[in-house]
């Protein structure tokens, strides 16, 4: 990914689609030949509402397959510390990460917490802007919360890694709620769901979607106008409008 995708190649396709909604980015797909492809199964759900876009960085986690450790108290310590050394670890991918990613977790749908509010945070740091997962994939949400970091997903799990999850392989295509995500497509999301944009076709869409948007925002606004509403930044057309290449 990072060979053919830099850094600077990420933040460009980033800045044109960062105005954009989930609904404007559906229409571009859709004026693509697009029209059954990208959207995410709409159970997957936002676990606050916000709206992030970024870069897809993907991994895969697989069910553990046993066997249950037969141990407990001091000596299961140590046992969680082996598992998450040698089993199931973030280490393979959080070191790749790069400012504006966001983390397309395939998790075999297992009911299990990979991130939480220490492990995300710390994604964070590294500029992650979300996660996108098919499972529970996410706990410790009310600090999750108030950490303000983005997490779409089934559903929240309160389970640990440990006899649960298994790490199998990053930076590789994933199925995310039957959609196919590969390394650099692009992720929007918002209270609408989330969309995947291949790369391939990703300045056409958004060529489209800055249109729809675009005359979105003008009839909005007039309707604003009949009914003396103060207008706000939803109605404005006040930058730049994407045209494609």
């Amino acid at each position: 990914m990072e060979g053919q995708y830099t850094a600077e190649k990420n933040r460009e396709l980033l800045k044109i689609f960062e105005p954009l909604r989930v609904a404007d980015v559906r229409d571009g797909m859709d004026w693509m030949g697009y029209h059954h492809y990208g959207s995410l199964d709409h159970e997957i759900r936002p676990l606050y509402r916000t709206k992030i876009v970024g870069i897809a960085r993907t991994v895969r986690y697989i069910p553990y397959g046993g066997p249950d450790p037969e141990v407990t108290g001091e000596a299961y310590t140590q046992w969680s510390a082996d598992y998450y050394k040698n089993v199931c670890s973030i280490q393979p991918w959080i070191n790749d990460v790069q400012e504006g990613d966001v983390i397309v977790m395939d998790v075999s749908g297992v009911d299990v917490g990979h991130m939480g509010s220490e492990n995300a945070l710390g994604a964070k740091i590294k500029g992650v802007r979300g996660f996108v997962t098919n499972g529970g994939g996410i706990r410790d949400t009310d600090e999750v919360i108030m950490q303000q970091i983005p997490v779409w997903s089934y559903f929240v799990s309160q389970k640990m890694n440990q006899t649960r999850g298994r790490y199998l392989e990053k930076n590789i295509p994933v199925a995310i709620g039957g959609v196919l995500v590969c390394p650099g497509d692009v992720v929007v999301a918002d209270g609408d769901g989330v969309i995947v944009v291949p790369r391939k076709i990703a300045k056409d869409v958004a060529k489209y979607a800055h249109q729809e948007l675009y005359h979105d925002k003008n009839a909005r606004k007039e309707k604003y106008e009949k009914l003396n509403w103060e207008l706000d930044e939803s109605v404005m057309n006040n930058q730049e409008r994407y045209e494609g290449v």
